[in-house]
C-alpha cells in the first residue's frame, strides 16, 4: 500500500484522537477558562485543618490551595478577579442560558445534553457517576471552605416608601411588603392613584390617604410598585399557597377576619374577603399542612385555631379549640404569634411562652406535652426567635429522620408590663437558645448562650443550613418605643459544630432594626433586610418629632454572608437552569445541571430545599429548610431524591440550592406536589 494510502486509512483515527484531547464541549461563561484539573477530590483534612495535596507547586505552603483551607486561617486568593458584589449591575440578575430562552419562573424545560462522542474509547466525557450507597449517606460531609470574611452590607434602595412589617418572597422574585392602614400616611403615593379615609397619622395632615401601604420589591433591580390594600393587615399573619400566591390572614380592626391573596404577577391586586375566617386573628400564626390548607393559630383573645383552604375565598368553618394558648397567657400575654411548624407524621409542633405541644390539628388532641424551656418567655411581646434546623433527609429512611426545634432570646415574662409605658424600664434581652429534638422520646432542651442578648430578632435558615440571626435590640420588648440599644451585629449559628462553636460574630450594619423591622433570603444567597418603625406613625427627624426615638427607617439593605467572600466565588456552583428539572414529584429522583470547576464526589455536595417563609414580629412562618438525598454526583449532573411526601414539604415552591462545601449555588425555584 502507497504511503498515501495509509495517510488516508488513517486519517479519521488521528482526527478522533486530536478530537479526544480537547477540552469539553460544554458551554462555558465567555471569557473564563476552565481548569478541568482541578484536584478537590484528592484533599483529605488532618487534624489541624491542612490539605494533603498531590499537587507540589507550592512546597512553601501544605495548607494552601487558592487561599481556601479546611480549618486554616482563611487567607484570601489574591488572584481572585471576580466580583459577586459589584454594584454597578444589578445583584446576580439571571443570564440567559444555554438555548437563547432566559430562567422563567414557569413550566419546566429539558433539552439533550451538550454533545458525546459516540464512541466510548474516545471522548472527552462526563465524570463517571459516583452512585449513592448506604455507608455514604451515613458519611459526614467534608468540611466547608472557610473564609475571614465576615460579611458586607450595601444599601439597595434609599426609599421603599413603605415599612416592611411583613415581608413574602414570592417565584417571581418579588417581595411583597406591607405595614398598617390605621397609622397614617406612608411616604409613597399610591399609583394608579387611590385614596381612603385618613385614620391616625401626623398632627397636621388633612384630606384623604392617598398613600400606598402595601409594594411589590423586585429584589434584582429595587424597583417599587405600589398595591393596593383593603383590610387593615397589620399584625398579619401569612404563608405562601402551593400556587405561589401570598394568602395573608387577620389583622386590626375590619381587617381582624380578612383574608387577602395576591398572586405573583406583574399587575396582580389583592383580592380579599373581610368576613372570610372564625376568629379574630390579629398576632396569629399560619402555616401549612401536608396538603396545601393552612393552619391559622391564636392571635389576640383567640385561644383556638382553624383550618383553611389555600387561595380560596369562602370556606366552611373548620375550627378548634386550643386550652393552650389561654394556659400560657401572661398578664401581659407572651403567647402571641405562637412558633408553629408541621413534623414528619403530620402532627404540628405548638411553642407559646415558654412551653410546648404535639398537637394533632385535624381532632384539635393534644398527643404530648413537652418539657419547659426555663429561663424566661418567648414569645410576643417578649418577642424570641424560633426554627426547625435543618431537615436531613440525605439518610438511609428519610421518613423517620430527627427533628429538632431552636428557640432564641426573648425577655422576663414581665418585661413587657415595664417597657411599655412611662416611666420605662428595658430589661436586659435573654441570651440563651434552646435546643429540643421533637421526635426522640424523652429528649430535654439543650441550653447555649449566644454572643449578644437579643429581641424581636429574625432567625433566617440559610442555603447551607447554617442559621442567621439578625435584627432586634439588646434590651426591653415588642411594642412602640418599648425597646433600647439596637443589636447591630448579625450571628452566625452552626448547629452541626460543637457546643462552644457554634456562634460566630458578623460585620455589623449602621442602621437600627427595631419594632417592625423583618428580612428575607434571596435566591442569589444575600440577605434583604427592611422596616424598623418603632413610632406609631412615621416619623424621620427630631425637629418635627422631638419625642422620637429611632426613625421610621425606609431604607433597604442587603447583607453577603461570609459564603459569598470574593475568593470563594471560584468554588461556587452554577445550577444550568434550562437544562433542570425544576417540576418535582415526592420520593421521585430528578436531575439538576451544575457547572463546576472541580472534581467531586457525594460529600463534595449538598443539595437544599428552602421554603420562603412570611416573616413578621420576629417570626419567620413557614420557614424550612431540607437537606435533600443524592443519588449520584459530578461537575456537571446532579440525581436529586425528592422529598418523601408532604409531611416533609407542604406542596409548593422551594428554592432549591447546590452547595459545595459551604459555599451555595444561586437558588433555582422548583415546585413540588
Amino acid at each position: 500500500m502507497s504511503n498515501l494510502c495509509k495517510v488516508i486509512v488513517l486519517l479519521p483515527f488521528l482526527l478522533t484522537f486530536v478530537l479526544a484531547r480537547l477540552p469539553s464541549l460544554d458551554p462555558v461563561e465567555e471569557g473564563k477558562s476552565i481548569n478541568f484539573h482541578a484536584r478537590y477530590d484528592k484533599f483529605t483534612s488532618d487534624g489541624n485543618g491542612s490539605e494533603n495535596q498531590d499537587d507540589k507547586s507550592d512546597p512553601g505552603n501544605d495548607k494552601k490551595h487558592g487561599g481556601i483551607t479546611y480549618g486554616g486561617d482563611g487567607s484570601k486568593n489574591q488572584d481572585d478577579k471576580s466580583e459577586p458584589n459589584d454594584d454597578k449591575k444589578p445583584v446576580n440578575r439571571d443570564d440567559k442560558e444555554e438555548g437563547g430562552k432566559e430562567n422563567g419562573f414557569e413550566g419546566e424545560h429539558r433539552f439533550p445534553f451538550p454533545f458525546r462522542f459516540p464512541f466510548p474509547q474516545f471522548g472527552n466525557h462526563d465524570e463517571p457517576p459516583k452512585e449513592a450507597k448506604e455507608s455514604d449517606t451515613a458519611t459526614a460531609n467534608r468540611p466547608d471552605l472557610e473564609t475571614n470574611f465576615l460579611g458586607s452590607w450595601k444599601v439597595d434602595n434609599p426609599n421603599s416608601g413603605v415599612s416592611a412589617m411583613h415581608v413574602q418572597l414570592l417565584p417571581n422574585n418579588k417581595a411583597v411588603w406591607f405595614d398598617t392602614l390605621n397609622l397614617g400616611k406612608s411616604d409613597i403615593l399610591a399609583y394608579p392613584p387611590a385614596c381612603r379615609r385618613l385614620v391616625g397619622g401626623r398632627k397636621g395632615d388633612k384630606g384623604l390617604d392617598c398613600t400606598a401601604h402595601a409594594i411589590q420589591y423586585d429584589v434584582e433591580t429595587a424597583q417599587v410598585k405600589t398595591m393596593k390594600m383593603e383590610n387593615d393587615p397589620w399584625c398579619s399573619s401569612g404563608a405562601m399557597s402551593p400556587n405561589g400566591a401570598l394568602v395573608s390572614t387577620g389583622g386590626n380592626q375590619e381587617g381582624f377576619r380578612a383574608l387577602r391573596v395576591i398572586n405573583p404577577c406583574e399587575n396582580c391586586e389583592f383580592q380579599e374577603n373581610q368576613a372570610a375566617l372564625s376568629a379574630n386573628r390579629w398576632y396569629a400564626t399560619q402555616i401549612m399542612l401536608e396538603d396545601g390548607s393552612f393552619v391559622v393559630i391564636g392571635g389576640r383573645g383567640a385561644h383556638n385555631y382553624e383550618i383553611i383552604p389555600s387561595e380560596e375565598l369562602n370556606f366552611p368553618i373548620q375550627q378548634y379549640g386550643l386550652p393552650f394558648l389561654e394556659e400560657t397567657m401572661d398578664e401581659k400575654e407572651n403567647n402571641l404569634y405562637p412558633f408553629v411548624n408541621l413534623l414528619p407524621d403530620g402532627n404540628i409542633f405548638v411553642f407559646s411562652n415558654y412551653k410546648s405541644i404535639i398537637l394533632n390539628p385535624y381532632t384539635g388532641e393534644t398527643l404530648h406535652n413537652l418539657p419547659d424551656l426555663a429561663g424566661g418567655s418567648r414569645n410576643y411581646p417578649a418577642s424570641g426567635m424560633s426554627a426547625l434546623l435543618p431537615i436531613n433527609l440525605n439518610v438511609e429512611n428519610p421518613e423517620k429522620v430527627d427533628v429538632e426545634v431552636i428557640v432564641c432570646g426573648g425577655n422576663t415574662p414581665d418585661a413587657f408590663k415595664f417597657s411599655e409605658l412611662p416611666p420605662r424600664k428595658f430589661f436586659p434581652a435573654l441570651k440563651d437558645c434552646g435546643r429540643l429534638s421533637l421526635t426522640k422520646q424523652g429528649a430535654q432542651w439543650e441550653k447555649e448562650d449566644m454572643p449578644s442578648p437579643r429581641v424581636m430578632g429574625d432567625l433566617l435558615l440559610l442555603p447551607t443550613g447554617d442559621i442567621l440571626i439578625i435584627n432586634g435590640a439588646q434590651a426591653g420588648t415588642s411594642a412602640w418605643d418599648a425597646a433600647e440599644t439596637p443589636n447591630l451585629t448579625p450571628v452566625l449559628y452552626s448547629p452541626n459544630k460543637n457546643k462552644g462553636e457554634r456562634f460566630k460574630e458578623l460585620t455589623p450594619t449602621t442602621i437600627p432594626r427595631m419594632y417592625h423591622s423583618s428580612s428575607a433570603v434571596l435566591p442569589d444567597g444575600q440577605i434583604l433586610v427592611a422596616g424598623s418603625n418603632t413610632n406609631d406613625y412615621y416619623k424621620f427627624n427630631k425637629k418635627d418629632n422631638p419625642e422620637m426615638i429611632y426613625p421610621t427607617e425606609l431604607k433597604v439593605e442587603k447583607f453577603s454572608p461570609p459564603y459569598l467572600a470574593p475568593e470563594l466565588q471560584q468554588y461556587r456552583p452554577k445550577i444550568l437552569e434550562f437544562f433542570s428539572d425544576k417540576k418535582l414529584k415526592y420520593g421521585r429522583e430528578f436531575n439538576v445541571r451544575i457547572r463546576l470547576d472541580a472534581q467531586i464526589d457525594q460529600s463534595d455536595i449538598k443539595v437544599t430545599m428552602y421554603s420562603p417563609p412570611f416573616t413578621t414580629h420576629g417570626y419567620s412562618q413557614n420557614q424550612r429548610l431540607l437537606i435533600l438525598g443524592l443519588k449520584q454526583v459530578t461537575n456537571q449532573l446532579i440525581s436529586v431524591v425528592a422529598p418523601p411526601s408532604g409531611k416533609l414539604a407542604p406542596p409548593g415552591y422551594y428554592l432549591l440550592f447546590v452547595v459545595h462545601h459551604g459555599v451555595p449555588s444561586r437558588g433555582m425555584w422548583v415546585h413540588i406536589e
